[in-house]
């Protein structure tokens, strides 16, 4: 369902709107309708609707001026007028459909579609954005590693660095202990956290708070706390000394 509001100078035409949007669209819920540009910048701002029909020429305020006074504009609009010649000015404005008066169901519908689509991919990319954030305050901090005696489980702050063995990834951690499991480096770094790990050359992740040294030279070497030396990458250096600053 999307929750919509009309925008209309004219009472008449807000009529013959919710009308066929009742009949037509059923997916639209009417949440709020007024024939004031000034009170329509009040009202969308209380109802934070998905979408909101707009009539562009209007007394005292037109479309793309009531727009400019709910910016940033968190919702789709849909620009219903009269007169053809503002078609280019709605598209460069990133109106989400044009429509003329008197309104062609056919057009309505493929602009109610749309209309859902938009905001069915909207809702998508921000609950992906909220989930991000959530996993970045809330940072797992252990991995799960196969054995031949299934997954054991080790802190993600003990490892010192993985290195590649073919198909196959050599952790080594605090402890001395090193592990050699199933899985490619690449996965491997796609499951640690960024802001720890860093990738320094095509066969080494190293944990960023276990590094002891900075050798120069033309990538460098870093030297880790459990003694080992591990070239970097002359492709990966200026990341890597970045992050080091």
């Amino acid at each position: 369902m999307i929750t919509c509001i009309i925008v209309d100078d004219e009472q008449q035409n807000i009529s013959i709107l919710k009308k066929l949007l009742t009949k037509y669209c059923p997916e639209i819920i009417l949440v709020g309708e007024t024939n004031s540009p000034g009170a329509a910048v009040e009202l969308i701002r209380k109802q934070q609707p998905q979408l909101v029909f707009l009539d562009v020429e209007m007394p005292g305020m037109d479309a793309f001026e009531l727009l400019s006074q709910l910016k940033p504009v968190n919702f789709e609009y849909i620009l219903v007028t009269a007169f053809d010649r503002y078609a280019v000015k709605a598209f460069a404005n990133n109106a989400l459909h044009y429509l003329l008066k008197p309104v062609d169901i056919d057009e309505l519908r493929l602009a109610v579609q749309r209309a859902s689509a938009r905001i069915m991919e909207t809702n998508i990319s921000r609950r992906i954005d909220d989930l991000k954030g959530h996993a970045e305050n809330n940072q797992v901090t252990k991995i799960a590693l196969p054995t031949t005696n299934g997954l054991v489980f080790y802190e993600i702050d003990d490892i010192v660095c993985c290195t590649a063995r073919n198909t196959y990834t050599l952790f080594e951690f605090v402890s001395d202990k090193e592990l050699l499991v199933s899985g490619t480096l690449k996965e491997f770094e796609e499951k640690l956290p960024a802001s720890i790990f860093c990738r320094v050359h095509n066969s080494y992740l190293i944990n960023m708070n276990h590094i002891k040294q900075y050798i120069k030279g033309k990538g460098g070497q870093v030297k880790m706390i459990n003694g080992k030396i591990i070239d970097v990458s002359l492709r990966k250096r200026d990341e890597f000394l970045s992050r080091l600053r």
